[in-house]
């Protein structure tokens, strides 16, 4: 089954894959450009956005921030491997991430790492700052393995709909 024959399954029409791909790329498209756009009425168009809300195809609507403008141009991936594999353990490492500020995204993964972070600092001296006061002190961590991003070639792309 391909994304779009899983899309359509899920009870998504053209139309609404549609008001899906305008949304990601504007989220603050007005109602009516959107309607326009699909070939619909602002108020069916209206009902739609609201079920798509509703029912948890759309689960927020935010502002790109650039992050060399506001200070956080480093971006830095950290692997994460805990000295246990016990759902206790995850609970705790994923309760703790939660309150680092500078943390993007939080993954547990297959592979050589249990957790991959997705940090922006400000610089090495700030990640430097970051890793040595609270990362290598998070619950069960054994080890840490730290990616600086040299280019970002492709960052928060819009899903294939």
């Amino acid at each position: 089954m391909t994304l779009k024959e899983s899309s359509m399954s899920a009870g998504l029409d053209r139309i609404d894959q549609k008001i899906l791909r305008l949304l990601q790329a504007d989220g603050r498209m007005a109602n009516a450009e959107i309607a326009e756009r699909v070939g619909t009425s602002a108020a069916t168009c209206h009902r739609r956005i609201q079920r798509l809300f509703a029912d948890g195809f759309v689960r927020a609507v935010r502002a790109l921030i650039d992050p060399m403008r506001v200070g956080r141009g480093t971006l830095v991936f950290v692997g994460v491997v805990l000295d246990r594999s016990t759902p206790e353990s995850f609970s705790e490492f994923e309760a703790a991430v939660r309150a680092i500020p500078a943390l993007l995204d939080c993954h547990l993964v297959a592979g050589d790492f249990d957790y991959m972070l997705k940090i922006r600092v400000s610089d090495m001296a700030d990640f430097n700052r970051l890793h040595s006061a609270t990362l290598i002190g998070l619950p069960g961590v054994r080890q840490t393995r730290t990616f600086f991003v040299m280019k970002e070639v492709i960052d928060n792309a819009p899903l294939d709909l």
